[in-house]
């Protein structure tokens, strides 16, 4: 692996020195409007790209170790410790390990072999993790102190509509493919839709409406009967118990309502018999 790994990614000398000379006498053609660009290519050396590259790679020891040991991830205990500078500093050196991490188990996978010490990437992203969580619990604790609102947005979130038209709140997070290279990405969450979405969403929309309204009839029928049977009931309790419909209306009206059902009930049975005759 350490010499397919090396052949694969290390970039020759002899090409870096030509493009750099290459770069270096284009550049000094426009001097007088780029002469500091000329000057930073020319400092540029091949050594400095190799290793700006290698960056991204574990060190070459490793690649022919079958285990790597590593410590333990990051406990929240000991972040909680620490101040924000540290942790911004922790943060990016945990980024830059994932980064290198997921880098050689990429170069592992295309040369199908197994990943030198693949639990280094899950403590890696547990201490991520731990860290997040304590950046919130020090927001939550900011906001209520400063504004008396223990919870506050920790993620940005829009409020979209999916492939099928319906309203979503969707997580703001970071992608790792742009959004116009991802085509697997923007079949399933690209925004925009047709004629048929908008006309199964308008049947969808009429099922849900349906569906509730029978909730609550079913529920004032349920409360028109307690109150039938138990006039002095809490009314407080009934109502928190049921929020959504009006308690007191119902109680004061009882009686109308129950002759209404009596009649549509008489009617209803007239009918049947009718049209059995």
């Amino acid at each position: 692996m350490a010499s397919l790994l090396k052949i694969r990614f290390l970039i020759q000398r002899k090409f870096l020195n030509s493009t750099a000379k290459f770069l270096s006498s284009k550049s000094s053609a426009v001097a007088s409007t780029s002469g500091q660009e000329s000057a930073d290519l020319m400092e540029l050396s091949s050594e400095e790209i190799n290793k700006r590259l290698m960056t991204f790679f574990d060190l070459p020891d490793n690649w022919i170790k079958e285990e790597v040991k590593s410590g333990r991830g990051w406990r929240i205990e000991e972040l909680r410790i620490k101040s924000n500078s540290d942790l911004h500093k922790l943060w990016y050196i945990l980024y830059k390990e994932r980064n290198m991490l997921m880098t050689m188990e990429q170069a592992a996978k295309d040369e199908v072999e197994n990943m030198v010490s693949p639990e280094r990437l899950v403590k890696v992203e547990d201490s991520m993790k731990n860290i997040e969580e304590v950046i919130k619990e020090r927001n939550r604790a900011y906001w209520q102190l400063e504004v008396g609102d223990s919870s506050p947005v920790e993620r940005r979130r829009v409020f979209r509509r999916d492939i099928f038209g319906r309203w979503r709140m969707i997580a703001c997070s970071e992608h790792l493919i742009p959004y116009w290279m991802n085509s697997e990405w923007r079949k399933f969450n690209a925004p925009g839709f047709g004629a048929d979405v908008i006309n199964f969403n308008r049947r969808f929309n009429e099922i849900q409406l349906n569906r509730r309204m029978s909730q609550l009839l079913k529920q004032q029928f349920y409360c028109r009967q307690l109150l039938k049977r138990f006039p002095n009931i809490d009314l407080d309790h009934l109502q928190e118990r049921f929020p959504d419909i009006d308690i007191k209306h119902i109680k004061d009206n009882n009686d109308e309502y129950t002759l209404q059902n009596r009649i549509s009930r008489f009617n209803q049975i007239f009918y049947h018999k009718k049209k059995d005759i």
